[in-house]
């Protein structure tokens, strides 16, 4: 027993080593034929394979909330569509490149439901990456200065899910158009992107200020998106 143990350890097979602990513990072993106990083993060590992945996903995504779609609260009131949301769980808009522009006002649960919308894709084993959208400017600007700005963008341009939360808080200024416009662009058709922000999606070509950029960014995003206009007061008020 030991030895079997041993060898699944040096193997890293640490799913079939916990199964089998388990079924020496319950002496579930002797009860059970070979195949019915290898089918088991494999199972297991497939089963930990896809957790551990989940997690690895999940803690280099960066997530500002740890949330599930499970968790998301479909009061009527809120603005939130069960079924555009179990749509969305799917993951399908992630094959097809396709955007989701989720707006509302401060405390609404923006961030949240990118947030779970997020776990749900690193669940299906997708690469992603959850960002302010500020924070997310000034690294690009210090990548510049460090020359790894070509490193950075194709960081992002390879990632399946991009969430960019806080969208629109500042305006922004020339360089910061101009790798939004990068940003974006990379991702069209290709990799999905997720935009948080308090303003209506009508305010966006303000913010961005500069009209022909503007023009670009937005007839990227807009025209294939899914909306989700969040409504109600601040959620943190309740709590």
């Amino acid at each position: 027993m030991i030895q079997l143990e041993n060898q699944f350890k040096e193997l890293r097979l640490h799913g079939m080593n916990q199964c089998w602990q388990s079924l020496v513990e319950t002496r579930k072993h002797h009860e059970i034929s070979f195949s019915e106990g290898l089918e088991l083993l494999l199972q297991a060590e497939q089963q930990q394979r896809i957790n551990n992945r989940f997690e690895r996903l999940r803690k280099n995504a960066k997530f500002r909330y740890k949330a599930s779609i499970e968790e998301i609260s479909f009061d009527g009131t809120r603005g939130i569509d069960k079924s555009q949301i179990n749509d969305m769980a799917t993951g399908e808009y992630i094959q097809k490149g396709e955007a989701i522009l989720i707006t509302g006002a401060t405390g609404c649960g923006k961030s949240f439901l990118a947030s779970a919308l997020g776990h749900q894709a690193c669940a299906q084993g997708y690469k992603v990456a959850y960002f302010n959208t500020q924070k997310l400017l000034i690294k690009t600007k210090m990548a510049r200065v460090d020359g790894s700005i070509f490193k950075s963008f194709n960081q992002l341009s390879n990632t399946n899910l991009l969430i960019l939360d806080d969208f629109g808080l500042t305006h922004l200024d020339k360089q910061q158009q101009m790798d939004m416009m990068e940003i974006i662009e990379d991702r069209h058709a290709r990799n999905a992107t997720i935009i948080a922000s308090q303003l209506p999606v009508a305010n966006w070509y303000h913010i961005i200020g500069e009209e022909t950029i503007a023009d670009a960014i937005l007839d990227r995003l807009v025209h294939t998106s899914h909306r989700i206009e969040l409504k109600g007061e601040s959620l943190r008020k309740k709590l």
